[in-house]
C-alpha cells in the first residue's frame, strides 16, 4: 500500500492562543490520532520542536567537504514544519481525505507528499 507523508505547517507564533486554545487543539488531534489509529492509516508520525532548535547542515564543496552548520532553519517564513504523520492509503486521493482531517490543515496547511518505496527500485 502506497504511503504518504502528511507534513504539517503553521505558526509558531501563538498569537494570542490561551492554555484552554492549546487544549482544544490537542483534543482534535487526539481525535484523530483515535479515528485514523483505528482504520489502520497511521503508519507513524511525531510532532517537532520549534524552529529555534533547529540546526541546518550543509555540507560546502560535496561529499567531503566542510560542514557547515547554521542555528535555526533554513529558510524564514510564517509558518514552520511543525510535524508529520505517514498514512498508509490506497492512493493519493485517500490521503488527501484523510489529511483533510488533520487539524492543521485548518489551523494551518498540511502538504501531502508520497514516500519512496525503495523496495519497489
Amino acid at each position: 500500500m502506497p504511503r504518504y507523508a502528511a507534513l504539517i505547517y503553521s505558526s509558531e507564533a501563538p498569537n494570542g492562543s490561551t492554555p484552554e486554545d492549546w487544549a482544544q487543539m490537542m483534543n482534535e488531534y487526539n481525535d484523530f490520532g483515535e479515528k485514523a489509529g483505528a482504520a489502520g492509516v497511521i503508519g507513524g508520525g511525531e510532532a517537532l520542536q520549534a524552529t529555534t532548535t533547529a540546526t541546518t547542515v550543509n555540507v560546502k564543496g560535496g561529499k567531503g567537504g566542510e560542514v557547515v552548520t547554521t542555528d535555526g532553519p533554513f529558510a524564514e517564513t510564517k509558518e514552520a514544519l511543525g510535524g508529520f504523520y505517514l498514512l498508509d492509503c490506497s492512493d493519493l486521493d485517500d490521503a488527501i481525505r484523510w489529511a483533510s482531517q488533520i487539524p492543521g490543515a485548518w489551523h494551518g496547511r498540511v502538504e501531502v507528499r508520497p514516500v519512496v518505496d525503495f523496495t519497489q527500485q
